[in-house]
Formats: C-alpha cells, sequence, structure tokens
C-alpha cells in the first residue's frame, strides 16, 4: 500500500489557545496525516511583506487563520484594534496568497459570536441566518468573513469558513467563563481562596465543545468541506454555566457558595444559544468524541497542577 504523503498545514496565531493545542497535537491520528507549520512568533498578521516570506518558505497545502483579538470585552474597549487585527489582518493574508499565486485551501476560523440574538424559536441556528453581530469583536469576524468569500467568488480561492461556538479545555485563558470558573474551584480546592466562587449569570445556556474536537473539525474542512461553504463548528447541545457548576464542583470535591459579581453580567444577554452542526457532519462525517466530563476534568487538572507549580 503505498504511503500517502504528508500535507502541510500553515497556520496563523499558533500562540493562542487553539494553537497551543495544534502543537500537542502535532503528528497524533486528530490531524488525519497533516503536518503543521507556524508562522514565526510574532509575525504581525497585518504585516504583508512578512506573510508573504513566511509562506514562501512553508509552501504550504493549506492555511488555517486563527491569529486574531478574540475577547470580546478588550473589543468593546478598543474596537479599532480588534477590527485592525481581525480585518485588515486577515486582508494582508488574503493578499499574500494571492501574491504567492497560492492553490491550496484557506480554512478562515470566524465565530458563532456573529449571528447575535436569536429568538428560542430559531434555535439550533443555522447557517443561513443573516449574522446580526452585537460586539466589535462579532462585527470584526462578520466582516472578514466576507472579505474572505469575496476572495473566493472573485479571485477563485478555495476558502472554507468555520463559525466555532464556545470551545473549552485545559489552557484556556481564565479570562474565559468555563476556565475562570475551573480555576476557582482549583484555588478552592488548593486553600488558595475562600469557598465563594465568583460568577456572572449562571442560568444562560450555551454550545461547548473541548478544544481538541474542534482542532479535528479544522481539519475535517480541510479535507472534506465545500469551497466556499460556511460551516458552524459545536456540539450541537446546550448545557447550563449552573450545571458546568456542578459538575465541576462533584470533579473538584468542593462546593462553594456563589457570589454574583455586576462586572461579569452582560445586558441583553442571550438566554440560551446551541448550534446547527447538520452541514459539517454531513460534509465531512465529524463528530465530538470528549466529553464534558472530560473536558472539565482536564481543565480542572491543568490549574490544580498549575497552583502546585
Amino acid at each position: 500500500m503505498a504511503i500517502r504523503p504528508m500535507r502541510k498545514v500553515f497556520v496563523t496565531g499558533g500562540s493562542g489557545f487553539v494553537g497551543q493545542h495544534l502543537r500537542q497535537l502535532h503528528g497524533s491520528s486528530v490531524l488525519d496525516g497533516l503536518d503543521i507549520v507556524f508562522a514565526p512568533t510574532g509575525m504581525d498578521i497585518r504585516d504583508r511583506s512578512a506573510i508573504v516570506q513566511a509562506l514562501q518558505s512553508a509552501q504550504p497545502d493549506f492555511v488555517i487563520h486563527l491569529a486574531a483579538q478574540s475577547f470580546v470585552p478588550a473589543s468593546f474597549k478598543d474596537p479599532a484594534e480588534t477590527l485592525d487585527i481581525n480585518l485588515l489582518g486577515t486582508l494582508a493574508l488574503l493578499q499574500a496568497l494571492g501574491e504567492i499565486q497560492f492553490k491550496g485551501r484557506m480554512l478562515f476560523v470566524s465565530s458563532g459570536d456573529i449571528y447575535g440574538s436569536v429568538p428560542e424559536d430559531e434555535l439550533p441556528v443555522r447557517e443561513n441566518r443573516s449574522p446580526e453581530p452585537r460586539n466589535p469583536y462579532a462585527v470584526s469576524k462578520a466582516a472578514a468573513e466576507l472579505l474572505c468569500r469575496q476572495f473566493h467568488f472573485s479571485e477563485g480561492l478555495d476558502v472554507v469558513v468555520a463559525r466555532p461556538f464556545n470551545h473549552i479545555g485545559p489552557g484556556q485563558d481564565p479570562r474565559f467563563v468555563v476556565a475562570r470558573l475551573a480555576q476557582q474551584f482549583a484555588q478552592i480546592q488548593a486553600g488558595q481562596r475562600d469557598a465563594v466562587l465568583v460568577v456572572g449569570n449562571i442560568d444562560v445556556s450555551r454550545d461547548f465543545s473541548d478544544v481538541r474536537d474542534v482542532i479535528s473539525a479544522y481539519a475535517a474542512l480541510l479535507l472534506r468541506g465545500i469551497p466556499g461553504a460556511v460551516y458552524n463548528v459545536g456540539s450541537g447541545h446546550a448545557i447550563t454555566i449552573r450545571e458546568l457548576i456542578a459538575m465541576l464542583a462533584s470533579i473538584a470535591g468542593v462546593h462553594p457558595a456563589i457570589e454574583v459579581d455586576a462586572s461579569l453580567l452582560r445586558p441583553n444577554e442571550q438566554v440560551r444559544m446551541v448550534a446547527d452542526v447538520t452541514l459539517l457532519r454531513r460534509d465531512t462525517g465529524w463528530i465530538p468524541r470528549i466529553s464534558m466530563q472530560e473536558s472539565l476534568l482536564d481543565t480542572f487538572h491543568y490549574f490544580s497542577t498549575e497552583i502546585q507549580s
């Protein structure tokens, strides 16, 4: 039997949450024979000449564009920087791909946040729903999506768009809700803080997936996605923050009091959000493999180990 040659994937944003897991999964079956090459550390995604040089050196078959300012509160504080990085950075990458006459596939990582507020009777949300972004981060991703698809239609670039919903796992920045909760549980268990959990609205429900399953979805889209198509990436199920807290309490063996921090509450917050992932499963055969219990356990252990060290 002939050995299938490895296909090279150039990844921007390799220092982020997903990028770090890509490094750990390099060479595993999750990546289905894909060889990962990361953009140089410190490369500014808005620097087209630097991108051209990196692409010419890598000579990739695929590109995954992860580089972004992805924290929603930061996008409110500095919307210009968020748009500069997420939109103009994407433009610089697209122009660089054109300059080197790239013939492979680019996966643009957008966000399920672009849908904005979705009525309960229209959930799970499908890809054909018009975006109604409610924050500068979501605006930047929606605009960059349109830019990518414009290059697909007018320049012939093979682009696939992924709209990931919330993803979690070990190593995530504790600014994000599940990581923040897991870190607090680890600190309480270690006696580093009082048995009080500081939270926002814990009765909202979201579609959470483990970051390692999200990466396997990206690999599947590179290999089997339809050119020019847009895909939701999620579990297809919603779970409340309150339920996640109960699971973490069981894992940590502590049951803290709950204190609501008004600064963590968002006005007009979506009560429930869940993705329709029919297209992703139909076109690629992808299914998530890591349970919520395993994901939370790994995240809690990550912070426990960090505290011990």
